[in-house]
Order: structure tokens, then C-alpha cells, then sequence
């Protein structure tokens, strides 16, 4: 025999009906107010953005780009509305596939293979090693200690943390350049690795008095 349900177990299960109801209409409510309260995005304007991942220091080339179409309200600053404006300068900082193309992110228009990667308010200084090839890449950290034979011998440290921009190698191995295609014999280079630091201007003016009077040596520091 099917056990009936109590009679008083009816209207609760009514009341839950209801309040089920009221708390789907309430939502669509709120949602609907929400949406109509929300300012409107704008019209639409073309942005130039990344087709594909390209590194720091690439030149870009047209083949690299594409025009995407977004809400102007969301489009930041100083981006590049015609391909044309971005090809064939050189990336300051790497752009993920469809990333919006910004002025901040380009080097200048005809700047020189080194100048064109080092950002606003640094310098790039370099400072021979004695580090073998490979010891260190481009975008390591690494501390300047100079040590002072005159007067009072001692060693300091001259700079510290600051980024390596560019390795140059005296073999004939594959350099880390940046592709740029610098030649450290032809510069007349006689050190194994020639490290170009970025640096602030008041640590140019350190590491090159401590490289007329000292013997530099580089410390690499570990990667966070």
C-alpha cells in the first residue's frame, strides 16, 4: 500500500513554488537594470594587433600584424590604427597573439640596432667579462664589483640587479644578440663576453670611472 504524503506538507511545498518564482523574476530584474544602467561601449575603431607571439627586440613586419575591430572605450592609449605605422620598428617589450600594438611598445622610427631597445631614461654600458659564453642571456641580473689596486686596495660593488640587454661573444657560436648582428671582434673587443647592461644614468657615471681605475668582475644574480 503507497504511503500517502502528509496534507500538511502541501502548502509547503506551494509556498517554495512561489518564492522560487519571485526570487527568477527578481533576477532578471536586476540583471535587466544592471545591463541597462551600464554605460555603452562605444562604436567600434580599428586596432592594430599582434597576429602571433613576437619577442622583444623583433623587428616587426606586416606578415606579424592584424587589424582588430574594438569598442573604442576599451582601446588604451597611444594604439596604432594602420599597420603601416608599426611595421619595421622595433618591439620594446614582447606582444602576446592579439595584443593591441601601443606606441609605448614600439622604439622610435630609425633608431640604431641598440638604441632601439633600450627605454626611455636608461643607458646602454658595456662591460667586458670573463664569463665563458652561454653563462649568462639576455634579460638575466647581474651585480658590477670593481676592485681597486691604488691607494687603499679594496672591492665595492657598483651597481646591482641591473638587466642585461645584449651578450656579445668573441667565438663563433650562435650569439645572443638580439639578432641585430653586432660583430664584438670588429668593435674591437678583446675580452671572451661583452655584457650591455641597462643602466640609469648615475650608475653610467660608477661603472665607467670604476672601469678606467678597477678590475670589473660580474656576479650573476639568481632568477626570482
Amino acid at each position: 500500500m503507497r504511503k500517502r504524503r502528509p496534507r500538511s506538507s502541501r502548502p509547503y511545498f506551494g509556498a517554495s513554488a512561489v518564492l522560487a518564482v519571485a526570487s527568477v523574476v527578481l533576477l532578471h530584474g536586476y540583471l535587466s537594470r544592471a545591463a541597462a544602467s551600464a554605460p555603452p561601449a562605444g562604436p567600434a575603431v580599428d586596432v592594430v594587433v599582434a597576429g602571433e607571439r613576437i619577442d622583444r627586440g623583433a623587428a616587426v613586419s606586416p606578415s606579424q600584424l592584424r587589424v582588430a575591430r574594438l569598442p573604442e572605450r576599451y582601446v588604451p592609449p597611444g594604439s596604432i590604427h594602420d599597420i603601416s605605422k608599426a611595421a619595421g620598428r622595433v618591439l620594446l617589450a614582447g606582444l602576446s597573439p592579439g595584443e593591441v600594438v601601443t606606441e609605448n611598445r614600439l622604439a622610435r622610427v630609425r633608431a640604431g640596432p641598440v638604441a632601439s631597445l633600450v627605454p626611455r631614461g636608461l643607458r646602454a654600458f658595456a662591460v667586458p667579462t670573463s664569463l665563458p659564453h652561454g653563462a649568462v642571456v639576455p634579460g638575466d641580473r647581474v651585480d658590477i664589483l670593481a676592485t681597486f689596486g691604488s691607494g687603499q686596495p679594496h672591492t665595492e660593488t657598483v651597481v646591482e640587479a641591473v638587466e642585461v640587454l645584449l651578450v656579445l661573444s668573441l667565438d663563433h657560436s650562435p650569439r645572443d644578440d638580439g639578432g641585430i648582428g653586432l660583430d664584438a671582434e670588429a668593435a674591437g673587443a678583446s675580452a671572451p663576453t661583452t655584457l650591455v647592461l641597462l643602466v640609469a644614468p648615475d650608475q653610467e657615471q660608477r661603472l665607467a670611472y670604476a672601469r678606467a681605475f678597477a678590475s670589473l668582475e660580474v656576479a650573476i644574480v639568481p632568477s626570482e
